[in-house]
């Protein structure tokens, strides 16, 4: 009988084997029972077979118990049975004197019996408890060598796992070093790559993210300082002949070069002997990072010989580790200390100075003619101010956080607010240590997976401090808007300020923060005022000069790991914010309920989860009012002169990490174009972003006082400044009626849906407007600097988004120069003649007439200018209302002052082009009638194409077009005329159309859908006939495009001043990240690894051809403004300066664009795709061959003299 059987047994004669009176063993066999009853447990697998081994201890011990009770009542039983005396009950017994004796029978009887059952289940259940103790040991040492690291790695070669253990089994003494020697000297034993890899698009896909994801935790391991556990993890992967195969030669390297920091041999070796078990050779960085460890530890110099002479074998240059190889600058000592000591007499290649270098393009050459200097112009303040703005601004980037007081009105203190007030601040202090204590257990679980060999989050949640993370998650939570945000947004919003306070706090814990600011004030002499340089040079070419290059920039996360981390620090966000109920109750008498709670909704057609706040919490801030806002540093403006962009990696923000190139997050190819590309090539592009970050700006705080007056109110829509919530559409509130027909719940339903549309979309404008005008309050009185970055295209943007001059009509009025200049004998009438242009009531007449209708409505501008708000409000009618009041008041003071001539004028001036894509296009193709169409043709009158279109419709004898008379404006047509040029097609177009229909209040509505067909119609025939060599043009950049992409390749080119550009439009690959409170699936279209969506690379070609054209058009008008002394910032296609300067600028944009246009942009744009796309051995594919054709078909260009452009007025007016 087994011991299991037996116990269920002795279950049933625990009377018979049970002696009266023993509470102990009754209470055993209440664990007994505990142990054996049939109930489900809840418990895992494992948990229940070690329950079940811990039960059979315990039948163990109950067993020897009993036999040791036996065999004692045995012997009394023997020693009283001569005297036959019936023993009485014992007190408190329940058992009769009679029932008593009538038990002990069976026992004597049966006693030798149950003994040796005992014995035997004893010796059975002795060895199941060895064999138990052996299995929880055999465990204890299991789950210790997973908690411990491994160093010694398991190789797949044979030779070379022999060669290992043999040398650690029988020559422990040898030195390192010949173990390296011999490993360099081997030949892989097999090519890494023989095997083939995935052959599904999606499976290669899903294989590089994880190499991506990978080799970003081995980097973050050994910058967190867990080089120990990223080797472990390397081991352990490599270990395994799967996962083998898809570790990268860089994973190796990075865990090498982490030793090498270190002066760890042993393991650098231990990390050799994978690297060539995998196949590989070692590479630059490997052999760099032998010879660091080397150096550091001070080698002899026959070792660091036959480590030079292999690598010279391996066909590697000395040279190039030191030209070719990204190291710091304690790295390249130690490396330079081997290498010295192997050959003395060696000195590193000295980097040739990055400010001799010369860009050789015609378009700049008069810009780096060394033979004719220019004298540039500086910042207005003198070089100590700038010194201590610089340090304001440092200061401000080293806490990565700003804080602005925002403009909402404030509430009085009452006890209510104060007690708001007071119990969210309890309440923040809680959820800091709560969520503290949870990312230490998260911590912790991450770490633990980590040493199963799985890349997690560990060494990432390592990078900062809890209290530092604990941080970010309130101030996400403060910022979190009523309807809440999507978590895959949140997510990687939460990754990448991770990243950025990372990157930050990297800087600061190394020298680069000193070094930076030594080098900063030597700069600032070249933009002081009252400082004198010897040399007059670029800002980019004078901060090369001052010191060699800079440190290796970080590397940016990829794209899942962002999610991933952002994801995980939002799931503990919501797991641990909770609060009271009832706040008005004790915390600890009222049940917590969570601050976030995760649901579902739809965005067209789409499921998304979303993080939303509870209404309590919501409550509560609006009770407390806090007056403060939380921006991240690099989103306000700086408060001192940017750093000049000198590579694709270095400027703008003193600290913050910032993108040359901004591009979808995840997106490698753009960067890896820029750093492939050679620095002199991309010279243009730095300078011209340099420049437009180096205008200095103000607020202008007349405008601001009105539209805070307006803002605390209840806005005004109608001129831009939002309404707040209240004065949203409230839903109706009746209750549907009893026995309500379902075409009036419908009703019902759409007129909520509505309403909630209205309220979400009014609340968008109100917190953009209010984020825009806190900042503007906050800068007031200091005068900021707007650092630039690009697009793909080259077109160029602010890099900080709120506040900012290429926002709408309102944001453009918060803004002026902080330099002013005199407005000089013709400044007042540029101010008169732009301001005619922001009504936008004279476009179709001259300049003079424009000047001249200003003179008549000068009373109504004095009259705006004095009384904005209560005067006849002639402002209010112009189509730019904010920036035409800017301008009246700015009118009025030089009008007022003794001599306008020497007004000092801080406003700025716009020259606008004229639908400047069709200009390109005109010019490109040397078509002289649309060159008319759009002022390239000098002309009395300014020619309007947008109106020359309305005007052909309104000739029509159709019922439409009869409707449609005295309707057709400038306005209903411009914005599609103008977005042909750029791809948008016919359904785009009269969704346009209908929209601008729509807004005029006259117009029967019965009409819209017919006329918007009638008119997109009309639209798309006349620019066919007014400019139709740009449609041959635009036929012709589509189909090379198209045949491009079904060759499997992305289009590429490079504009006229250099920068590489290619289309990020890929078929989208799908990321997901499981786990946790909702699994997050989101598309990665933006790698060169996937193949290009061909629909997307034709019909994006045309437009951001032009767009790269247009961004060229405008950095060389910025650099040779520049040259000449001028302010010059740009919206796209619509210059700025000052009124003094506009006929100059108006010269320099007008030459530029002739000198562009004068290259033969179409030929060479040919001849790179074909030497790019058609080259080599694909020339045989019939595909190729087509594609070939149609690049050399290059469109023929018409007889257009492009010196006319010089002479039009119109051209930018």
């Amino acid at each position: 009988m087994s011991a299991l059987r037996w116990g269920r047994g002795a279950a049933g004669l625990r009377w018979a084997l049970w002696p009266a009176g023993c509470p102990c063993l009754l209470a055993e066999e209440g664990a007994l029972r505990g142990i054996w009853g049939r109930r489900r447990s809840s418990a895992s697998p494992c948990e229940q077979d070690r329950r079940k081994d811990w039960g059979h201890v315990e039948l163990l011990e109950v067993l020897e118990a009993r036999a040791r009770q036996l065999q004692a009542d045995h012997v009394s039983e023997l020693t009283e049975k001569r005297v036959d005396v019936a023993r009485l009950p014992e007190a408190g017994s329940s058992q009769p004197p009679r029932k008593a004796q009538a038990g002990v029978e069976p026992a004597l009887g049966l006693s030798g019996r149950w003994a040796r059952k005992l014995d035997k289940e004893k010796r059975v259940m002795q060895k199941r408890k060895q064999q138990l103790e052996m299995k929880l040991q055999q465990r204890e040492e299991q789950r210790a060598r997973k908690q411990q690291l491994r160093v010694e790695p398991r190789l797949l070669s044979r030779q070379l796992a022999a060669r290992l253990q043999q040398w650690l089994l029988h020559t422990p003494g040898s030195p390192w070093e010949e173990q390296l020697d011999w490993l360099l000297q081997q030949a892989p034993w097999r090519l890494h790559g023989e095997e083939q890899g995935p052959a599904d698009s999606r499976a290669r896909t899903r294989s590089e993210g994880q190499q991506q994801r990978l080799l970003a935790f081995l980097q973050c391991c050994v910058l967190a300082d867990q080089l120990a556990l990223a080797h472990h993890v390397l081991v352990m992967q490599h270990g395994r002949a799967r996962q083998q195969r898809g570790l990268t030669l860089p994973m190796y390297n990075a865990v090498l070069h982490g030793w090498a920091r270190k002066g760890s041999f042993k393991e650098l070796v231990y990390v050799f002997f994978m690297l060539k078990d995998a196949g590989f050779s070692p590479d630059l960085l490997s052999y760099a990072a032998a010879l660091q460890c080397m150096g550091r530890l001070d080698q002899d110099a026959s070792t660091i010989q036959r480590c030079l002479k292999q690598m010279a074998q391996d066909g590697l240059q000395l040279q190039e580790l030191f030209t070719s190889v990204a190291l710091c600058k304690e790295d390249q000592g130690a490396l330079l200390s081997a290498v010295r000591k192997a050959a003395p007499t060696f000195s590193p290649p000295q980097p040739p100075l990055l400010s001799s270098q010369v860009n050789t393009s015609p378009l700049l050459r008069d810009i780096y003619d060394k033979d004719c200097p220019a004298s540039y112009p500086r910042q207005h303040l003198p070089l100590k101010m700038l010194k201590g703005l610089f340090q304001e601004q440092l200061s401000v980037e080293m806490a990565t956080t700003v804080t602005v007081a925002s403009v909402e009105k404030a509430p009085s203190l009452t006890k209510e607010v104060l007690q708001a007030r007071k119990t969210l601040q309890g309440l923040r202090v809680r959820w800091e240590a709560e969520l503290c204590q949870v990312l230490r257990e998260t911590k912790a679980n991450e770490a633990r997976a980590a040493r199963e060999g799985r890349p997690s989050l560990f060494p990432y949640l390592c990078l900062l401090s809890e209290g530092e993370f604990a941080g970010l998650l309130l101030q996400t939570l403060q910022a979190l808007p009523p309807q809440g945000e999507s978590l895959l947004s949140l997510a990687q919003q939460l990754g990448l300020r991770v990243f950025n306070r990372h990157v930050v706090q990297r800087k600061q814990l190394s020298d680069e923060v000193r070094v930076l600011e030594r080098r900063y004030v030597k700069y600032l002499r070249l933009l002081a005022a009252d400082s004198r340089v010897v040399v007059s040079r670029l800002p980019r070419q004078h901060w090369e000069a001052l010191g060699a290059p800079e440190a290796p920039h970080e590397q940016p996360w990829p794209l899942p790991v962002v999610v991933q981390l952002g994801k995980q620090l939002a799931e503990v966000l919501v797991q641990t914010v909770k609060m009271p109920g009832r706040l008005a109750e004790r915390q600890g008498a009222c049940k917590l309920i969570p601050v976030l709670y995760h649901v579902y909704s739809f965005r067209s057609f789409r499921q998304i989860g979303i993080l939303k706040p509870h209404p309590a919490f919501m409550q509560l801030l609006a009770t407390a009012a806090e007056r403060t806002m939380t921006f991240e540093a690099a989103e306000v403006p700086m408060l001192c002169p940017p750093l000049p962009w000198t590579s694709p990696h270095s400027g703008a923000f003193l600290l913050s990490p910032t993108k040359l190139m901004r591009s979808m997050e995840g997106t490698t190819q753009h960067q890896r174009l820029l750093e492939a590309c050679p620095p002199t090539e991309l010279h243009g592009a730095l300078d011209a972003l340099t420049q437009l970050g180096n205008c200095a700006w103000r607020v202008n705080g007349r405008v601001l006082d009105l539209v805070l007056k307006l803002f605390t109110a209840k806005g005004c829509p109608r001129l831009g400044v939002p309404a707040p919530p209240s004065e949203a559409p409230r839903p109706p509130q009746s209750r549907l009626p009893r026995g309500a027909s379902p075409e009036h719940k419908a009703e019902l339903r759409r007129e909520l849906a509505r309403c909630l549309k209205v309220a979400r979309e009014m609340h968008s404008l109100r917190t953009d407007a209010l984020y825009r005008l806190s900042l503007a309050q906050h800068l007031r009185h200091r005068v900021f600097w707007l650092p630039h970055n690009m697009d793909f295209r080259g077109r160029t943007y602010p890099c900080p988004p709120h506040f900012n001059h290429l926002g709408s009509d309102l944001a453009r009025s918060l803004l002026e120069f902080a330099q002013g200049r005199p407005l000089g004998p013709h400044g007042l009438d540029w101010l008169k003649v732009h301001l005619v242009n922001l009504t936008g009531l004279k476009k179709r007449e001259s300049l003079q007439a424009r000047l001249a209708f200003a003179d008549e409505v000068m009373k109504d501008i004095l009259d705006s200018a004095d009384r904005p708000l209560t005067g006849r409000k002639w402002w209010m009618e112009a189509d730019e209302p904010w920036q035409a009041l800017a301008c009246c008041m700015e009118i009025a003071q030089a009008v007022r002052a003794g001599d306008p001539a020497t007004h000092v004028s801080h406003f700025p001036v716009h020259q606008d082009g004229s639908c400047n894509g069709l200009q390109h296009y005109a010019a490109l193709g040397r078509d002289s009638v649309g060159a008319a169409s759009v002022n390239l043709v000098p002309s009395d009158l300014p020619q309007d194409v947008y109106s020359g279109v309305a005007t052909q419709d309104a000739e029509r004898g159709v019922q439409v077009a009869q409707v449609l008379e005295g309707f057709i404006s400038r306005k209903v047509v411009k914005q599609t005329v103008m977005t042909v040029v750029y791809g948008v097609t016919r359904y785009g177009g009269r969704l346009q159309i209908e929209k601008r229909l729509r807004e005029l209040s006259d117009f029967p509505q019965e009409f819209v859908w017919e006329a918007s067909h009638y008119l997109v119609r009309q639209v798309f025939n006349s620019l066919q006939e007014m400019f139709s060599g740009t449609r041959a043009i635009q036929h012709w950049l589509a189909e090379s495009a198209r045949l491009i992409a079904r060759t499997g390749s992305a289009v590429e080119w490079v504009t006229p001043l250099g920068i590489p550009v290619i289309q990020p439009y890929h078929q989208d690959a799908k990321v997901l990240i499981n786990g946790g409170i909702q699994s997050l699936t989101f598309s990665n279209s933006g790698d060169t690894s996937q193949k290009p969506n061909i629909l997307k690379q034709k019909n994006g070609f045309p437009p951001n051809f032009i767009h790269s054209l247009d961004s060229s058009h405008m950095m060389l008008t910025a650099l040779h403004c520049y040259r000449k002394g001028l302010t010059f910032v740009s919206v796209h296609d619509c210059f700025w300066t000052h009124a003094a300067d506009v006929p100059i600028m108006n010269q320099v944009c007008r030459e530029q664009f002739v000198r562009l246009h004068s290259q033969p942009i179409l030929h060479d744009l040919s001849r790179f795709l074909v030497e790019r796309f058609c080259s080599g051995p694909r020339v045989k594919k019939v595909r190729v061959a087509r594609l070939l054709d149609m690049l050399l078909s290059v469109p023929k260009t018409g007889s257009f003299n492009l010196e006319q452009v010089k002479h039009s007025t119109y051209f930018f007016s």
